[in-house]
């Protein structure tokens, strides 16, 4: 194992040292898939360990995408859809995601990057809810971040699509448009500007694990130029080096925006 583990770092640094970084994405999603597999096969079924290592993995990832100098990351760590799951899955996975936000300013602080949550959290218990605003109120806003990391928290792509028509709408009401010329007046900037997290930049580079190859949702319009990875490892098992393999085949690939 140490010898297995001291050929792992030697090629991390190779991995790492190739990597051209003014080839390297922007902006970096991530889908966090598989931890009930990964509990049936390596935690004897308790999820809650698989839930805990997977939320230990997110902020490894983090660290690593900070060393890299990856300017922003999105993990999506909840589904709309995941809340249909049984209540035996669900509770542990809330009670880590609690413990998750009570961890983060204290990374945002040591790492210096900024923190929003994306999607609709008020169907969460209010426990999570407030973890959620108090980790984001706690970080504040950061003074030149080196990284914004957004965390897509009972997210849906197209839920956030919906949202956006909505409030464009009702910005465009409250400008003083007509109902008659509203049809005319909605565009993609003004869809844009709405997203959840319309600050951030388009996402260049998504990352599914598991072994699944759909994107489920993620970030429907944010991704519409993506390029894609989807790696095997299920998310608690995601290693340093299946981040900088993405990297790798990302920068030698030669990116088209059209279709």
């Amino acid at each position: 194992m140490a010898l297995r583990r001291i050929a792992y770092r030697y090629y991390e640094r190779r991995l790492a040292n190739a990597l051209p970084s003014e080839n390297l994405p922007r902006h970096v999603g991530v889908i966090l898939d598989g931890h009930r597999r990964f509990a049936r096969e390596q935690t004897n079924g308790e999820y809650r360990a698989s839930y805990e290592i997977g939320m230990a993995k997110l902020e490894e990832l983090l660290e690593w995408c900070s060393d890299l100098g990856i300017k922003a990351v999105t993990a999506w760590v909840l589904s709309t859809e995941n809340l249909r799951r049984p209540v035996a899955e669900l509770d542990p996975y809330f009670d880590v995601l609690v413990e998750l936000f009570q961890r983060l300013p204290q990374l945002a602080k040591r790492l210096n990057f900024s923190l929003s949550v994306s999607g609709s959290i008020d169907l969460l218990p209010p426990s999570l809810v407030l973890a959620a605003k108090h980790a984001v109120d706690r970080v504040g806003q950061v003074c030149a971040p080196s990284m914004d990391v957004n965390i897509a928290l009972c997210y849906g792509g197209r839920q956030e699509v919906v949202d956006a028509c909505r409030s464009l709408i009702t910005d465009l009401l409250a400008a003083g448009v007509a109902p008659d010329d509203l049809a005319g007046s909605i565009d993609a900037g003004g869809l844009a500007s709405n997203l959840y997290a319309a600050e951030l930049p388009d996402i260049d580079l998504v990352i599914r694990t598991s072994g699944e190859a759909r994107l489920s949702g993620f970030l429907l319009w944010q991704s519409a130029f993506a390029e894609f990875a989807f790696v095997d490892p299920y998310w608690p098992a995601f290693r340093k080096v299946d981040l900088l393999r993405a990297l790798r085949d990302f920068t030698r690939r030669e990116r088209r925006f059209g279709a």
